[in-house]
């Protein structure tokens, strides 16, 4: 995670990044079946806070700097929005069950690949394009948003502003509930 005075969104992103691909290369190390499932668990958490984040403050930031923002921010959300019905199917399923392995790597997969476009495309133009007090700007916004987004996929929630950031902190509450209930790792 960014540190309070490096909270620019290149490194607030960037360290989401480096979190999630941690948890990955524990899960495709092997561990126990209760473990993987935590692990599972805490990894689609994280990655819906991030999602959620961007979504409310990185691609609209995208189409206001960029000039393919529009086509850029249009690809990572439809990107999100596959890796969301990924995990809400992965999200129901125990470590055994047949369709976990093969939905777990396709998840993985997927967020890499998503991790590197946006690594060597969308976050270069913006560091580009915006000020330096911009991005610490929006690196702020962004860890804001993920302490009140939601912790579990929802596929069929809006992922566009302002409908998402009017809809996501309520959301986010009942998951929180949900989690707290469970015992869920997030």
């Amino acid at each position: 995670m960014a540190s309070e005075e490096n909270t620019d969104l290149i490194t607030v992103i960037t360290s989401d990044h480096r979190a999630v691909e941690e948890v990955f290369a524990e899960l495709e190390s092997g561990t126990d079946w209760a473990h993987r499932k935590d692990l599972t668990d805490h990894v689609i958490a994280e990655l819906v806070r991030h999602s959620v984040a961007e979504e409310q403050f990185v691609y609209p930031a995208a189409r206001e700097y960029l000039e393919n923002g529009d086509e850029l921010a249009d690809k990572e959300i439809r990107e999100h929005a596959e890796a969301e019905e990924v995990m809400k199917q992965l999200e129901g399923l125990q470590p055994d069950d047949s369709q976990f392995d093969d939905l777990l790597g396709r998840l993985i997969r997927d967020v890499r690949h998503h991790i590197e476009d946006e690594e060597n495309v969308l976050l270069p133009g913006l560091r580009a394009a915006c000020s330096v007090e911009e991005l610490g700007r929006l690196g702020r916004k962004v860890l804001d948003a993920k302490k009140t987004a939601p912790t579990r996929p929802h596929p069929s929630a809006p992922y566009k502003p302002p409908a998402n950031r009017l809809l996501d902190p309520g959301v986010a509450f009942i998951d929180k509930i949900r989690d707290a209930l469970s015992s869920r790792p997030t």
